[in-house]
C-alpha cells in the first residue's frame, strides 16, 4: 500500500479537522463517528467507500471523487456536490441532513436519499431519473428544469415542484402530495371526508 492510496481501512472517531487526510485515494474504507466539518477534501477520490455519523458539513469539494459512495446518518450541510469530479460520481445517502447543498446539473440517476432532511437544496437542471425520496423532507428545495422522470415522491413531504418546468414522465407521486404540483397557483386543497 503506498502513501497515496489507502485500501480497506476502518477510520473510527477521528478529527479529520485537526488531522487531514494523507492519502489521495480511499478505496473501500469505513468512516465512522468522523469529523470532517470545513475539512479541505479537494481532489480525493473515494471508491466503494462508507460514511457512517460523520459530519462533512461545509468541507471543500472542489474535484473531490465519490464512487458508488454511501453515507448514512450523517450531517452534510452546505455541501457543493456540484464542485466534485463528476466522473463515475455515484453517492447513496440513508438519514443525513443535506440542508442548503447544492447539486446543480449533477447527474443523480437511482440515487437514493432514503429518510433524509433535505432543505432548501438546489436541485436545478439536475437528472434525478429514478431517484428515490423516501420519507425525506424537501421543503425549500428548488427543482427547475430538472429531470425527474421515473423518480418517487410518493412517501416525500414539503416538496414544490413546478410540472412546467421540471420533467416528470413517469413520476411518482401520492394523492397526498399532489398539492406539491400546485403550490404556484395558489390554491387550496382540503380533504374533505
Amino acid at each position: 500500500m503506498s502513501e497515496s492510496s489507502v485500501r480497506e481501512k476502518k477510520f473510527d472517531k477521528i478529527d479529520f479537522t485537526q488531522e487531514p487526510l494523507a492519502a489521495r485515494e480511499y478505496e473501500e474504507c469505513e468512516f465512522t463517528n468522523c469529523n470532517f466539518s470545513e475539512a479541505n477534501l479537494s481532489h480525493l477520490k473515494f471508491a466503494n467507500c462508507e460514511f457512517s455519523f460523520c459530519n462533512l458539513s461545509l468541507a471543500k469539494l472542489a474535484d473531490t471523487a465519490f464512487r458508488e459512495v454511501k453515507f448514512r446518518e450523517c450531517k452534510m450541510l452546505g455541501l457543493r456536490l456540484d464542485e466534485c469530479n463528476q466522473f463515475g460520481f455515484s453517492v447513496q445517502f440513508n438519514t443525513c441532513q443535506l440542508d442548503h447543498s447544492s447539486f446543480y446539473t449533477v447527474k443523480l440517476r437511482k440515487t437514493s436519499f432514503k429518510n433524509s432532511r433535505l432543505h432548501d437544496v438546489d436541485f436545478t437542471e439536475s437528472d434525478l431519473s429514478n431517484a428515490d425520496f423516501s420519507e425525506c423532507d424537501l421543503s425549500g428545495a428548488r427543482f427547475e428544469r430538472t429531470l425527474l422522470s421515473k423518480a418517487d415522491f410518493r412517501m416525500a413531504q414539503h416538496y414544490s415542484i413546478d410540472p412546467e418546468l421540471n420533467t416528470l414522465k413517469k413520476t411518482k407521486f401520492s394523492t397526498e402530495g399532489l398539492s406539491g404540483l400546485l403550490d404556484k397557483y395558489d390554491i387550496i386543497i382540503e380533504n374533505i371526508l
